[in-house]
């Protein structure tokens, strides 16, 4: 299948889990649609970049692998969607990546998953704290660089000043997750 062809296919995917679970079954079938799949999350202006982007956490929460082989793809490029209904998956992506690196001792995972690689990650989840996204958005983020400061330790003391700083400000589900953090943080101290 062709992006285009996929494109059109997108088309029919909602906001019902069931058209979703649908679609990445296709990808699980097909994985070599996973670099389709991002060529069209990548079409940022793009409506349906939104609904690739839904098709991809799926398929991501069902198998994380199957994005190894596109990884620097897709790290090279996160930066760019800005369309609040695929930067929220995109976000849930690195979230998966993050927390799989720390639990996973999968060589395959630890490999092909760069110090490059997760430095982009990094840098656009401090970008998603510190600009005006989404509290699940945010959320992501912060659980994303809690798991990465555990490889790179600068992370936590900057992640905790921009949770301390926005908390007031925030809503009730950002100060949840932002007292959680914070509590895992001071207790690595």
């Amino acid at each position: 299948m062709t992006t285009a062809q996929l494109y059109e296919q997108l088309n029919d995917v909602d906001h019902s889990r069931e058209k979703r679970v649908q679609y990445t079954q296709l990808i699980l079938d097909n994985p070599s649609l996973i670099d389709n799949l991002l060529d069209i999350l990548f079409m940022v202006d793009d409506r349906l970049s939104c609904r690739a982007g839904w098709v991809l956490e799926f398929a991501c929460k069902k198998n994380l692998l199957l994005v190894l082989p596109y990884i620097d793809k897709f790290t090279s490029k996160i930066h760019l969607v800005h369309l609040d209904s695929a930067v929220r998956p995109v976000a849930k992506i690195c979230e998966y990546l993050a927390e799989k690196i720390n639990i996973s001792e999968n060589s395959t995972l630890n490999f092909l998953f760069s110090k490059q690689h997760k430095e982009r990650i990094i840098s656009v989840c401090f970008d998603y704290m510190i600009t005006n996204e989404k509290v699940a958005t945010k959320a992501y983020a912060m659980s994303t660089l809690y798991a990465l400061g555990k490889e790179f330790p600068w992370i936590h003391p900057e992640l905790a000043i921009i949770l301390e700083r926005d908390y007031l400000s925030q809503s009730a589900a950002y100060k949840a997750r932002a007292r959680k953090i914070l509590k895992q943080i001071n207790g690595n101290k």
